[in-house]
């Protein structure tokens, strides 16, 4: 099972360059949004970034355990969904979309930020979009060829040459699937408990800069 199921990158170097392009499209999809937002929508997004940087400044009152269950909870459910449209086989093309929608929201984040703050902006995307990032990408990319090898093992051994066991192959996914929750798990720790010290910094750069660029767009 363990030769069956080998998620390195030298092995499965296509699949995880294939999924690295969809992300980076993605994110440079994202990018490309921001700039197709009108102005009122900026504006918007702009007062909503406005009022997360105040409770920036606030840590203390910051509920740490809330934030971290509900991080774990967003990663894990599109984990688990990625896992089950891999079982279900004909779902693997939604997976490719999922990781291009990934790619879409981290290059929409970090977009938005750099349009809004200019250069405070990319510290505060290094301090709020960044790290924790680069442990879900890989845990997501991982999934995914998951995934992609147990459609294949599928489709290829038991469809068309009717031999193999199903079952070794099922559970080394879901083992997989087990061990990038843990990487999410850390990544949601993250977000909860070194990421709120990150931006408590991050903030009063960036409030300059909002009001510096209100003055020079008004």
């Amino acid at each position: 099972m363990a030769r069956l199921w080998n998620l390195s990158a030298r092995e499965n170097l296509n699949l995880y360059l294939f999924v690295g392009v969809l992300l980076a499209v993605g994110a440079v999809f994202g990018v490309l949004l921001v700039h197709a937002l009108t102005l009122e929508q900026r504006q918007e997004l702009a007062q909503h970034l406005g009022v997360y940087l105040k409770s920036a400044k606030t840590p203390e009152d910051w509920n740490v355990a809330a934030a971290f269950r509900d991080s774990l909870l967003f990663y894990a459910k599109w984990l688990v969904l990625i896992w089950l449209l891999g079982v279900s086989v004909i779902g693997l093309p939604l997976v490719l979309i999922l990781d291009f929608l990934k790619g879409v929201l981290i290059g929409f984040a970090v977009g938005l930020l750099v349009n809004e703050y200019a250069w405070q902006g990319v510290w505060f995307s290094l301090a709020a979009v960044a790290p924790q990032n680069a442990l879900v990408i890989p845990a997501l990319m991982i999934a995914s060829v998951s995934s992609a090898r147990f459609a294949y093992f599928v489709v290829k051994d038991r469809l068309f040459r009717r031999k193999g066991n199903l079952l070794p192959p099922f559970l080394a996914h879901t083992a997989a699937a087990a061990l990038m929750m843990g990487m999410l798990a850390l990544a949601s720790l993250y977000e909860a408990y070194v990421s709120p010290l990150l931006l408590e910094r991050a903030a009063p750069e960036a409030q300059a800069a909002v009001q510096s660029i209100g003055a020079a767009r008004f």
